[in-house]
């Protein structure tokens, strides 16, 4: 049941301090936004900034990536285990980026951690946890698919104080920029998250001078507590029972072609509902291993979608359910597993819990959804002492709702983000972007279409080499209740040429000169329902807006369209027949 230790505090109160939070981590949002030197915080928004209490409770977060739910807390908690409460001083920062000593979901992500220390008192912390673009490892951008261990993967950091009394700690700097192949970027973005996390510190207090620490205290603890009741209100009217799903990753990774599965059973009992991992496979040799604060962040996510997409990004959240993994499986690896290519595996755990709960779930229920290509490109510049690191966060597809089409070229469940512009590529890289589209019939087909993929091609101006993560697709993303997968997912070194070549995940780091072409034609999700159910004038309008080939149309939903000057019509009579048929 839920726990009411927190001191009465009146409703108004409560709601004036959750909107105050919640202004405040979206003002420290901004201003990491705003001051990041990298493009993947400037252009694709791979972090998070948060307010937790002195035990690392989320108290608020401005949720760009759900994972962050889990990880901040474990974050702290990493903290805590190497400094005593005594030891944080106002106005320091902490970094830390170990995956095992620590939170982060992998070790490019860094986190910063401020602590709140009000009337000599900690009042809890101000965070961010943000992607940098190289701190070492094998590959440049740090995340190799070649990766056996998390020593492969960069620059490990117990929790270290960064910053101390506003200046920054000198030595932790220096040792930072020479394990660096970005290191002006890797300094300038930290330095704009202890810039956002100083602010959230500042805020909080000015917040606490205004209602009283204690109150605001108060009120923030009641407000997880009432983000948990209304989540154990909604499960409580789900049917009882125990559910099992099942999703598998869908690139071939380092396991020799053997899909990596999830396996989740859902047990509804009351206003308690326990996700069990337990059955999952064992942890990889490859990237793609996930760590369990991890896991309980995405049962988080799952129940939001499930309850109210509009629930506070709260601890109250992770009240409301129990996880359960195995030590040594995917979802629970034993150090020194690699963890890199965590965000796939992460949504198939996603994608387990829908396929379990879609049968008595209304809301559950949606296709497969799609991942991207996982690879970055590094340019060598002559003159330069390091390589241009060109990260971007590739999406997938959405699934096919039981009610709704897909979205397409969007992340997708707990991967967000954007997808990089094309003129900031080309600014700021030597690199031409001669391709990037839909590919057609890529979304599954179904009463409801899943997501198209993406395509983009890009021509080298110099020499570089583009370092992969994932690779052939193994296992395409579901459809549902006679819905098809989705399709496409490649990564070609040339194509069309007489030198083209497929690049997997075994092939690691690939050469590339003047005049090359990268193509990265991601996957689309899948559909939802029988396809020859569809409504004849959205498969029309499909094939008019080039998401559908007419050859599509005819095979898979059973429409026949023909030309009609600059347009396409429909063959009704032709159209009858053949879904008579």
């Amino acid at each position: 049941m839920t726990r009411n230790t927190a001191p009465a505090v009146d409703a108004i109160t409560v709601e004036v301090v959750s909107q105050s939070l919640a202004g405040i981590v979206q003002e420290m949002q901004n201003s990491l936004f705003c001051t990041g030197y990298s493009t993947i915080i400037r252009e694709s928004r791979d972090a998070s900034c948060a307010i937790l209490d002195p035990a690392g409770r989320v108290l608020s977060q401005f949720t760009v990536l759900p994972l962050h739910l889990g990880a901040f807390p474990a974050c702290v908690e990493g903290l805590l285990s190497f400094y005593s409460a005594d030891e944080l001083s106002d106005g320091d920062a902490y970094l830390v980026n170990h995956p095992y000593w620590g939170g982060s979901p992998h070790a490019p992500d860094m986190a910063i951690l401020s602590p709140i220390v009000i009337d000599g008192g900690l009042f809890g912390f101000s965070a961010s946890i943000a992607h940098k673009s190289d701190i070492g490892g094998l590959v440049p951008g740090s995340s190799s698919g070649q990766a056996r261990e998390i020593f492969h993967e960069g620059l490990m950091v117990p929790p270290v104080r960064f910053s101390h009394r506003g200046e920054p700690v000198r030595e932790v700097e220096t040792i930072l920029r020479a394990n660096s192949r970005t290191p002006d970027l890797v300094i300038g973005d930290l330095q704009g998250q202890v810039g956002a996390t100083r602010l959230g510190a500042e805020r909080v207090r000015d917040l606490c001078a205004k209602h009283g620490t204690s109150t605001v205290a108060s009120a923030a603890e009641r407000l997880y507590l009432l983000t948990e009741r209304r989540a154990r209100a909604a499960i409580a009217t789900w049917p009882d029972g125990s559910y099992e799903g099942y999703a598998a990753l869908h690139s071939e990774g380092l396991e020799g072609g053997r899909p990596v599965a999830v396996r989740v059973t859902v047990t509804i009992d009351g206003d308690q509902a326990t996700f069990g991992f337990s059955a999952s496979d064992d942890q990889v040799g490859g990237p793609y291993n996930i760590r369990p604060p991890l896991v309980r962040a995405v049962c988080s996510y799952a129940l939001k979608c499930l309850v109210d997409p509009e629930l506070p990004s709260n601890h109250g959240l992770t009240l409301a359910v129990e996880t359960v993994t195995r030590d040594g499986s995917v979802l629970s690896p034993v150090m020194p597993a690699p963890v890199n290519t965590y965000m796939p595996i992460a949504n198939v755990v996603a994608e387990a819990i829908f396929d379990a709960l879609g049968p008595v779930l209304p809301r559950a229920r949606i296709g497969e959804s799609s991942r991207g290509v996982s690879g970055t490109l590094s340019h060598i510049l002559p003159g330069e002492p390091y390589p241009r690191v060109q990260y971007e966060l590739p999406a997938g597809a959405v699934g096919a709702r039981a009610d709704a089409d897909g979205v397409s070229a969007s992340k997708a469940h707990v991967a967000n983000g954007t997808i990089t512009p094309v003129e900031i590529l080309e600014s700021e890289f030597p690199v031409e972007l001669v391709r990037f589209e839909l590919v057609p019939d890529s979304g599954g087909a179904g009463r409801f279409r899943g997501g198209l993929a993406y395509v983009r091609e890009y021509r080298m101006l110099g020499d570089g080499q583009f370092s992969s993560r994932g690779g052939h697709l193994l296992t395409p993303p579901a459809g549902r209740e006679g819905g098809l997968p989705g399709g496409g997912g490649a990564t070609i070194v040339n194509p069309g040429r007489a030198d083209e070549r497929h690049v997997s995940a075994q092939d690691g780091n690939v050469r590339l000169h003047a005049g090359d072409v990268l193509r990265r034609e991601m996957s689309g999700a899948g559909g939802y329902g029988d396809p020859r159910e569809r409504e004849v004038e959205r498969v029309l309008d499909d094939v008019r807006n080039g998401y559908v080939t007419p050859e599509s149309a005819r095979s898979a939903y059973g429409v026949v369209v023909v030309r009609a000057g600059h347009t396409w019509d429909v063959d009704a009579e032709a159209t009858a027949a053949l879904r008579a048929g």
